[in-house]
């Protein structure tokens, strides 16, 4: 007896079916049948050759905020299976779908916690935003609830407060700009530390320096918080000794690279006209040609508009921006991630992502003080074949 299922297509999707259906002189629904019987057929073929071969996690994430998945591959890493991932860019997502096989939920402040798997690890690259604690001494007065639904309303550190206190995983990695720490007189750092703290969670603090792990100046903040319903009141969280990174810059530079990264006469100028004249207010603005054998300024989104920060000096030529292998390269990015977009975006998603290889020296921390380095791993599902 045959069996009915209902699928909503974009049109760019039913256009391209009823394309290739034609072409094979048939039905859509014929065309689907077939196609959809050959691959299942492929794929319980190939779970029939591998049924010994099961891959095994030693916890469970979420990432939220996710971008193109750096923090997501550095969680991997360490042996966590992603059950949930948000991100709202569209070009990340293309991006973030193409390497994990996984299409981000778009807007996180749209879903409820309820609809959120449960994970032992929160994963978030929360935007900075400011928080107005202003008016607590008048709720106070009044008699009214105050505390991290209020405080924090409106900004998206609640969307990654309120899913914590729901869901009330293990432990927690959030990161940050360097900034959250001194921003709005240190008032915002100042909430969200204590907002955390208020939902029963120890909380450590570190300025991590990318250049422990790439030639790369970029400090960001890391969070780190464990969940002391879990681990009892006296847990605490010190985080890694870096190693000293003997990498330089021009290690990861691409060799043959196409012309069209190489400044323009106009825009050269005008970058060194700029510099000059910022440097006779007594200004520190300006481009940078980076140092080959050292470590380049901190890759910012803003790097497609002109590449000045990060300016590689060719002899004899104007100098260059970095490629997109390049940024990613910077960002602790391997060579296997592939990138599909544009120039433009590439530059702006891999300036606002993280460095991989520093993310993943703290999540090893995480887990090892979780217990979970020699916990006895769950087995992925796996696909029965059909006799």
């Amino acid at each position: 007896m045959a069996k009915q299922i209902h699928i909503k297509l974009p049109d760019e999707v039913h256009n391209c079916l009823k394309t290739l259906a034609e072409k094979n002189r048939s039905t859509i629904q014929q065309y689907v049948l077939s196609t959809l019987e050959l691959s299942l057929k492929e794929q319980l073929s190939l779970f029939g050759a591998q049924r010994s071969i099961r891959k095994q996690y030693k916890f469970k994430f979420i990432d939220l905020f996710a971008g193109i998945g750096g923090m997501r591959l550095a969680f991997e890493r360490v042996g966590g299976e992603c059950v949930f991932s948000s991100e709202w860019d569209k070009y990340c997502q293309k991006m973030y779908l193409a390497n994990f096989n996984d299409i981000p939920y778009g807007d996180v402040t749209k879903i409820s916690e309820e609809e959120i798997p449960d994970h032992d690890i929160l994963v978030a690259g929360f935007p900075c935003q400011p928080f107005s604690i202003a008016g607590v001494s008048k709720k106070n007065s009044l008699g009214r609830v105050h505390g991290f639904l209020d405080k924090t309303q409106g900004t998206l550190f609640f969307d990654v407060a309120r899913i914590i206190s729901s869901k009330r995983p293990k432990a927690f990695l959030l990161e940050n700009v360097k900034n959250l720490l001194s921003h709005d007189k240190g008032n915002t750092f100042k909430v969200i530390k204590q907002t955390l703290e208020e939902l029963n969670y120890q909380v450590a603090y570190k300025v991590i320096d990318g250049k422990h792990f790439v030639p790369q100046h970029r400090e960001r903040i890391y969070v780190v918080g464990l969940n002391k319903e879990v681990y009892g009141p006296n847990i605490t969280f010190n985080f890694p000794n870096f190693p000293i990174c003997n990498k330089r810059l021009k290690d990861i530079l691409e060799t043959n690279v196409n012309d069209r990264y190489t400044l323009s006469d106009k825009l050269w100028n005008y970058l060194q006209v700029y510099a000059a004249k910022h440097k006779a207010k007594g200004n520190g603005f300006g481009y940078g040609l980076a140092d080959l054998d050292g470590f380049t300024r901190t890759l910012s989104a803003r790097y497609y508009k002109d590449g000045s920060e990060i300016l590689i000096p060719q002899l004899g030529r104007n100098p260059r921006r970095l490629t997109p292998r390049e940024c990613a390269r910077l960002q602790g990015f391997p060579d296997s991630f592939e990138i599909i977009v544009s120039d433009t975006q590439a530059y702006k998603q891999f300036g606002n992502s993280v460095v991989v290889n520093a993310v993943e020296s703290t999540a090893r921390q995480i887990i090892s003080v979780m217990g979970l380095t020699n916990e006895h791993s769950y087995d992925e599902p796996m696909l029965i074949a059909l006799p």
